[in-house]
């Protein structure tokens, strides 16, 4: 049985690694004709990266997993942080400030992915999200 095709890529602790984690799941969405919605994949994946740079503590590695599946694609983003994203699986008893610019994040990760969570890692944590395949994609005759 032949392996899903999977990605596991180091980034920089720094707000430089939000582009480069988009552009890595776009291109993997895109080139292998996977059918899980690729706007949604990369907006959740900038909110997980931009998240693990501004509030893991320590200056540790960053580093980006994804697996496409049949069923969907799976995302993870580790850090050096073991502490739990707070809000992630369990909403926060207040809706996040409309004037703020912060604060959205996992709430948009809850509502558009189909599974979210984190998990203790040997270096920290890894914090997640799948996506469910859409149906096949038409092409051209």
């Amino acid at each position: 049985m032949p392996s899903s095709p999977s990605w596991r890529v180091a980034l920089p602790h720094s707000a430089a690694a939000v582009p480069v984690a988009r552009a890595l799941v776009r291109t993997a969405l895109t080139e292998l004709e996977h059918t899980a919605d690729c706007d949604t994949a990369e907006l959740l994946t900038a909110e997980l990266v931009a998240n693990a740079v501004e509030h893991a503590v320590g200056r540790g590695p960053i580093e980006l997993v994804v697996e496409l599946l049949p069923t969907g694609c799976h995302v993870e983003v580790h850090d050096p942080d073991p502490d739990p994203p707070g809000g992630l699986t369990r909403p926060g008893l207040a809706a996040p400030d409309p004037w703020q610019e912060h604060g959205r994040g996992l709430l948009l990760i809850r509502a558009l992915s189909s599974a979210c969570g984190h998990r203790v890692t040997a270096s920290g944590k890894a914090v997640w999200f799948r996506l469910s395949a859409g149906p096949p994609r038409l092409r051209p005759a």
